[in-house]
């Protein structure tokens, strides 16, 4: 892809498209950058772009700023149908994500994951596993750090460990993974691609370009995503924790288990990875993304007895079912990042009961009702917070006593004060966070502050 001397439009400066403007200009491109945010909220980005000789565009996108570029690209949290996108595609000019333009200039080879909810986990934990083997290993992504971020360190040996979501999929054209890994398609997004059938087609971008020398690894117990089965050209591995598989990885008699594919023969053995009892993760959705991440470990080369050794030794990454902190007899769990309802349906399963639930945020389009006959079983309290908590109240009343508390302040303080000895706090919104929070990550750590706060508190009074 020839940039140099070309006109480049980056819409959006966000990390993806902060990180996109700079290669490009680095490439010889004459680069814009537009943003519908004022110069003001800008302040930190615009100098650094200015002096490398990138143009900005602040507070509003100009028609004529589109139509003038040889290629335009956007970045994930730009709808593909803002107008003058539209617009532009209308006058033929080329729009790609930070994605696509990354992978044309990446080598090695690509691992990348994608689902609903599992992403950041399987990532990080299918890094692990390739560094515990030696590989040379680049992780990136959805995960927090843009792709076009790898591109120099990349090498013809190298592993580039991908989560992508489908903002960043549906963007994307000649992208091509070597192992793509769905671990599920579950209502998300909703607002942004107006349909859970063009959530999913965007998810399914992932595979669109693999042939049959590459591996497409999909979840055997959700319906949506093993439908992909049957649209790809790629060789199909699968993962459960329900039941057998022809080829992957699934749960057997309390073990993680792995068969290879057909070339291995009909009789092909069966590979004992490890006991689930040594998953160091909380929850049966966690399981789930050890075996996706067991399964394209194996396929790509990595012997079981490492990937058993990276399994025992992973973490929770931070925000995704994050152990806090145990105040008198009460644990508080942080899952600010699981932000639509199948998510904290997961976070909700990984516990018993005497659960106390913080509920809200920005609304995607989800239907919360979803979850009243697990906040039945399980859950003793639902604290509600931010713009979608009516619509929640509204869904959820007279399945769970709910509190309805605005702030996540007033949230955990309400919940410290009901909660006993043996109860779980959870934050686990089921919402994104762009109402009252810079992200997700903002969200939680703010949450863990206030944990902390409420811990000294607490200790003091007990003085």
């Amino acid at each position: 892809m020839e940039l140099k001397g070309k006109k480049v439009l980056v819409v959006g400066l966000g990390k993806s498209g902060l990180a996109a403007a700079l290669f490009l200009r680095h490439k010889g491109a004459q680069v814009t950058v537009s943003d519908i945010r004022s110069a003001e909220s800008l302040a930190k980005e615009i100098p650094a772009l200015l002096d490398e000789g990138i143009n900005v565009e602040a507070g509003g996108h100009g028609l004529l700023t589109f139509r003038r570029q040889d290629l335009i690209v956007v970045s994930p949290g730009v709808p593909l149908n803002t107008p003058e996108l539209v617009q532009a595609k209308s006058f033929g000019r080329p729009v790609i994500g930070e994605l696509e333009l990354a992978a044309r200039f990446l080598k090695g080879r690509i691992l990348a994951i994608t689902g609903s909810n599992g992403k950041t986990t399987t990532t990080a934990l299918a890094g692990e596993i390739l560094k515990e083997a030696g590989y040379p290993i680049l992780v990136a992504g959805n995960i927090g750090v843009p792709v076009i971020g790898l591109i120099d360190e990349s090498t013809d040996d190298s592993w580039s460990v991908l989560e992508v979501s489908s903002f960043q999929l549906e963007s994307t054209e000649e992208f091509h993974p070597r192992i793509a890994v769905i671990l599920n398609i579950t209502p998300d997004h909703l607002d942004r691609h107006g349909s859970f059938e063009n959530y999913a087609l965007a998810k399914e971008r992932i595979f669109a370009k693999q042939d049959a020398g590459d591996c497409l690894v999909l979840n055997a117990d959700n319906a949506r995503t093993a439908e992909a089965a049957a649209r790809t050209h790629a060789s199909v591995y699968w993962f459960s924790a329900k039941h057998e598989v022809k080829q992957g990885a699934w749960v057997e008699n309390g073990n993680v288990v792995y068969r290879s594919g057909p070339d291995a023969g009909p009789d092909a053995a069966i590979e004992t990875i490890l006991s689930v009892a040594k998953i160091p993760l909380k929850g049966m959705h966690n399981v789930e993304n050890v075996l996706a991440a067991v399964c394209a470990a194996r396929l790509a080369g990595v012997p079981a007895n490492l990937i058993a050794r990276a399994v025992e030794k992973f973490q929770a990454v931070e925000h995704r079912l994050e152990f806090v902190a145990t105040v008198n007899g009460v644990e508080f769990y942080n899952d600010s990042k699981a932000t639509n309802v199948d998510a904290t349906a997961k976070a909700v399963a990984a516990f018993p009961g005497g659960i106390h639930l913080i509920l809200g945020g920005k609304d995607k389009g989800s239907d919360y009702s979803e979850l009243a006959p697990l906040l039945r079983e399980r859950v003793r309290a639902v604290y509600t917070i931010g713009a979608a908590a009516a619509k929640i109240e509204s869904q959820l009343r007279g399945a769970v006593t709910i509190r309805s508390c605005g702030t996540l302040a007033t949230a955990v303080s309400a919940a410290v004060v009901e909660a006993r000895p043996g109860d779980v706090v959870l934050l686990a919104p089921a919402c994104s966070s762009f109402d009252q929070f810079e992200n997700y990550e903002h969200r939680g750590n703010v949450f863990k502050q206030l944990v902390a706060e409420q811990k000294d508190w607490k200790l003091n009074e007990n003085v």
